[in-house]
């Protein structure tokens, strides 16, 4: 009459084994998939980089600062904007596939004079200047976070791999965040491109310990410029924050000039408004071109982002020729429809007056031909 207990005590003990196995499993597995956190939250300040920073006219009380005060989020979160994250009704997906092209062969004629832009989606973008190629921003990466499994993913796939951009001469990163700076983006860049890093001050440190030589990093404070031929690309202000970890404000951010000898672009990265767009327009402007960040705002940060009629203001302070918007359509960052930030941008820009190209995702801007404005987005928002 003892074996049935002794049954049942066998398919206990077998159960639990195989449950062991099976957790066992599942932390192996979390640990694989996790093995590139610590690492994708960068490096940190050392040596003569972390000296460098304390000689920074925006260094002050441990931290890189704005020059104007500035408020990204007060204390803890907002009621009313959690409220929104779980019961909003906002569209802040496509119904419908993004669009997406692979650009055409660039037009024949002189280089020399050549200005056109690429967007690849959020602020990824190509500058093709007379005869030399720059990249803003790039992030080819499925999610913009140091997780594979978890953070904002992709509303649309990159309309070209990263073994299909022509040869770069140069690679620019505003900030640290990780929608505007990706470890696996800037790995496969090292390895495929020999184009120098061209970063604020800090950034570097990040790059450093993801491989990239150190003859290849360029860490320039506001005001301060690196030359690659005849183009001229120089690090300007900007209202924002950075971090990739707990701690905040360790690295600089910046927006940029990219000037050539007849033409000239700007881009703001990640920023509010603030009059240092009028002090940027006077000292380097007019501009042929201007990229702007549009989306992910809210009134819970609005010191940090631009509204859309913000940045039509940006651009008229900035001497702006034409407005190509940037920071939209490829991550949900925010709570507004996903439309929403260009939706609001046409409507600034027809009532000012302003001229303005919204490209598809691969599409290329030659600025002095932009296309007209369609409406593209509203078929699939």
């Amino acid at each position: 009459m003892a074996a049935p207990a002794q049954d049942g005590n066998r398919d206990r003990s077998l159960g639990r084994r195989v449950s062991g196995t099976v957790g066992l499993a599942a932390l192996a597995g979390l640990a694989w998939v996790a093995r590139d956190i610590p690492l994708a939250l960068g490096g940190r300040l050392t040596g003569a980089r972390a000296e460098r920073a304390l000689r920074s006219p925006q260094y002050r009380e441990g931290a890189f600062r704005n020059p104007a005060s500035s408020r990204s989020m007060a204390g803890a979160p907002d009621r009313n904007l959690v409220r929104e994250l779980i019961f909003g009704k906002q569209k802040r997906h496509p119904t419908a596939a993004v669009p997406l092209l692979r650009p055409a062969d660039p037009p024949a004629g002189d280089t020399t004079r050549e200005l056109n832009v690429v967007w690849y989606g959020h602020a990824s973008a190509l500058i093709e200047i007379e005869g030399r190629r720059v990249l803003l921003d790039p992030v080819w990466s499925d999610r913009c976070s140091p997780s594979a499994l978890v953070g904002p993913k992709r509303l649309h796939e990159p309309p070209v791999r990263l073994d299909e951009l022509p040869r770069l001469d140069a690679i620019l990163i505003s900030h640290d965040h990780y929608d505007h700076l990706d470890l696996a983006t800037v790995r496969e860049l090292t390895a495929r491109q020999d184009a120098p890093f061209v970063v604020p001050i800090g950034v570097g440190a990040h790059l450093d310990r993801w491989g990239v030589p150190a003859d290849r990093i360029i860490e320039l404070d506001w005001s301060e410029s690196y030359e690659v031929g005849a183009l001229t690309l120089t690090a300007a202000p900007a209202q924002h924050f950075s971090g990739r970890g707990l701690r905040r404000d360790g690295t600089l951010w910046s927006s940029w000039v990219v000037a050539g000898a007849h033409r000239s672009l700007f881009y703001t990265g990640d920023s509010g408004y603030f009059d240092g767009y009028a002090a940027i327009g006077a000292a380097y402007g007019p501009f042929d071109v201007t990229l702007m960040q549009i989306g992910a705002y809210d009134r819970a940060w609005p010191s940090i982002h631009m509204f859309p009629e913000e940045a039509v203001t940006a651009h008229l302070d900035l001497r702006g020729g034409l407005l190509i918007p940037v920071h939209w359509a490829t991550f949900n960052l925010a709570l507004h429809d996903w439309s929403e930030p260009v939706d609001r941008l046409w409507a600034e820009a027809k009532a000012r007056d302003v001229r303005l190209a919204v490209p598809r995702p691969g599409e290329r801007v030659v600025v002095d031909d932009p296309p007209p404005v369609d409406g593209w987005w509203q078929a699939v928002a």
